[in-house]
């Protein structure tokens, strides 16, 4: 099942209507402007318009199945990255994370994955372009963030947190790699009752930058089968096993 037309119009009524003080430190509030059908290569979605009060940028759910007014939904945070969603740059894993997990949650019974607007994990399209130009000249992401005067990840999820309570969405089952996410989101309100990996393989353009992310982030990704690093709680899942396969590898 999808979203039905009576539910269609209960968010957009409420959308239209609502006020709030906002989530977070900078009361970000969100509304539904529009709803439509979306089929896509990757299955059957809802893509849903938010727009919200802070800066006036637009952000995106798409939904699959019955995902509104539910509990534990498997759900994808992704944030904007021109060069890696829409140029398939290799010096990152965003655009394969997001068709990853688009696949995935187009099989999946129900799933929503919110497709937020936070360039270069904060700083923007600019900044994230002068920060490529330092890791030309050997810096890692993390220290060209900060050389830059940045932290090392300028996002937040205020606006995450506010999508899925305008969606109706009681708790979600998080695919990410990153527990500031998890806890980013749980400080917001939002009741996290499980962890989904994302596995992605590295390519030789980007190895480096996802073993700085597990090394100095504390993103959970494992590299070719390796033990995993003191902070990774799960069990190596290699790209190319099977469900089965990998099921048993996490039981053991």
């Amino acid at each position: 099942m999808s979203l039905t037309h009576m539910q269609i119009k209960e968010l957009l009524d409420e959308g239209r209507r609502h006020e709030c003080d906002g989530f977070g430190q900078d009361h970000i509030c969100v509304r539904i402007a529009a709803i439509a059908d979306l089929p896509s290569r990757f299955g059957q979605f809802h893509v849903v318009a938010f727009y919200n009060n802070r800066d006036g940028k637009e952000h995106a759910a798409f939904v699959h199945g019955d995902a509104c007014f539910a509990e534990n939904v498997p759900v994808r945070l992704h944030s904007e990255c021109l060069t890696g969603d829409a140029i398939g740059s290799l010096r990152c894993d965003c655009r394969d994370q997001l068709e990853a997990a688009l696949k995935a949650l187009g099989e999946m019974e129900t799933g929503i994955l919110l497709y937020l607007r936070q360039e270069g994990r904060g700083i923007g399209f600019t900044n994230k372009i002068r920060a490529y130009g330092l890791q030309d000249h050997g810096y890692d992401t993390v220290d060209a963030n900060l050389a830059l005067g940045f932290r090392d990840d300028e996002r937040e999820y205020s606006v995450a947190a506010h999508m899925l309570q305008s969606l109706k969405v009681k708790s979600i089952r998080l695919m990410t790699n990153n527990p500031r996410k998890i806890n980013g989101l749980t400080a917001l309100g939002v009741e996290v009752t499980d962890r989904l990996p994302l596995v992605i393989p590295p390519n030789p353009y980007n190895r480096f930058y996802l073993e700085t992310k597990a090394t100095k982030s504390g993103h959970l990704i494992d590299f070719s089968g390796k033990e995993h690093l003191p902070e990774q709680m799960d069990r190596p899942v290699v790209d190319g096993m099977s469900a089965e396969q990998a099921a048993d590898i996490q039981e053991q």
